[in-house]
């Protein structure tokens, strides 16, 4: 079983985002990153295929040089390579990314029997990569899946659908996109960080597609919170603390 697993370095959730002074990026200087969640139950689920059926786990990213950081993370669960696509650090559109990825899928020796991916990105959500990957490699799709197992080159996989839950079967080589709650990611050991400085990055260099899609400009959600409001100094304080309960419906 060969898998193959697409990333994306995004920043962290509860990063504080600031845009640059044309509005059209975000300020990444003071940001942390990491890769989504749901990403990493997509490199859990090729990890615990190999471990299983055996085989090899590649990942594949496009992104800046320092895309590497999120790549030795992954490795050090149970990758046993990685590819990195090196941009210029600016982000590329859907279909410039996926031609990407698919240019550099194609190129591999190895033939995949499983595309996984991330139900959606944590940055742009975009929900699309890994369909244009799929479709530009005549390849089944299935998304947003919560189950998967795989036997005698079958993958079943379930889907979540509202109240409802739906089972699907596809021959293998196929792309599934997974979603959060698939299972729980394991954390990086000592070991595994160690032996993760050894395993192979190879670095490429994709070819830019002139973008179909122009971003005009960036606009930072408006906050809902209020900030913190100071009732008072010891005992007076209590009169407001207790309205302010009553409120909220913790007192009659």
């Amino acid at each position: 079983m060969d898998v193959l697993v697409c990333l994306k370095r995004v920043p962290l959730a509860g990063s504080t985002f600031l845009l640059t002074p044309d509005s059209r990026d975000i300020d990444t200087k003071h940001l942390g990153f990491g890769i989504s969640p749901h990403e990493e139950n997509a490199v859990e689920a090729g990890v615990q295929l190999v471990e299983q059926m055996g085989g090899s786990l590649t990942l594949l990213t496009l992104g800046p040089t320092d895309a590497e950081e999120q790549l030795r993370s992954q490795l050090a669960i149970g990758a046993s390579r990685a590819i990195l696509l090196e941009t210029e650090g600016e982000d590329w559109d859907p279909q410039g990314t996926a031609a990407a990825l698919v240019d550099a899928i194609r190129a591999e020796e190895t033939n995949f029997d499983l595309l996984l991916f991330g139900a959606e990105s944590a940055d742009s959500a975009g929900y699309q990569i890994h369909i244009r990957v799929a479709h530009a490699l005549s390849r089944p799709i299935v998304t947003n899946v919560k189950s998967m197992r795989i036997e005698n080159g079958i993958a079943h996989c379930e889907r979540v659908v509202g109240t409802v839950r739906e089972l699907y079967e596809v021959q293998l080589p196929a792309v599934i996109t997974v979603r959060d709650g698939l299972n729980i990611p394991r954390y990086p050991s000592v070991p595994g960080r160690i032996q993760a400085r050894k395993k192979p990055i190879d670095h490429k260099k994709p070819t830019p597609r002139v973008p179909k899609l122009e971003k005009v400009s960036l606009s930072v959600a408006p906050s809902n919170s209020a900030g913190a409001e100071v009732l008072g100094n010891g005992v007076e304080a209590v009169p407001a603390l207790v309205e302010v309960l009553r409120t909220i419906g913790i007192l009659a």
